[in-house]
């Protein structure tokens, strides 16, 4: 498998050796003897999530507040998204910087999105299927967000009217934002 790290520290991009013939293709979603040589660390996965969306939904950006944080392993199954990480570590030097990533069933890229970031996603096809394996379980009670489009932010989604859940709209300001992380 090919790892790159981005720019922003934690955050990694996933790109597993694929097998393919006139079959078809095969390939490790999840190998934790892999993970271990290449990255040094295994995240333990205790929940695994799917979601299926029509083009041009934005779901986010969305987080676990401690004790529930996660971490995420994100994939595309089928159709493509833009995927994108938000810095949430108060203390981190890349605080309130983002990192996107355009995920496909065909490229088969995965993007691992560490406890203490904001994630979201738009779908860009329809029918997108996206999956992920998440480090901590869900709980309600401790869910947070930030607005996909805060100023302060300024995350380019290359859409002017995705479609968004009523929850998502009336998310938290980054500028009011107090990181738990």
């Amino acid at each position: 498998m090919k790892v790159t790290r981005t720019k922003i520290d934690g955050l990694i991009i996933i790109e597993p050796n694929v097998y393919g013939d006139k079959r078809g293709y095969f390939f490790e979603s999840f190998n934790k003897k892999t993970w271990e040589n290449a990255l040094g660390f295994v995240p333990e996965f205790v929940q695994d999530n799917e979601s299926m969306s029509a083009k041009d939904v934005l779901r986010g950006i969305h987080f676990q507040n401690p004790p529930d944080e996660q971490g995420k392993l994100v994939r595309v199954i089928k159709g493509s998204v833009l995927d994108v990480a938000v810095d949430l570590r108060k203390n981190s030097p890349t605080y309130g910087m983002y990192e996107k990533v355009l995920l496909s069933g065909e490229n088969k890229k995965q993007f691992y999105v560490p406890a203490g970031f904001g994630h979201g996603f738009l779908t860009l096809e329809d029918d997108t299927v996206f999956s992920y394996k998440c480090t901590g379980f869900y709980n309600a009670d401790n869910e947070g967000g930030i607005l996909f489009n805060d100023p302060d932010l300024n995350i380019d989604w290359g859409i002017n009217n995705p479609l968004i859940s009523e929850k998502d709209q009336h998310l938290e300001k980054f500028s009011n934002f107090a990181s738990p992380f």
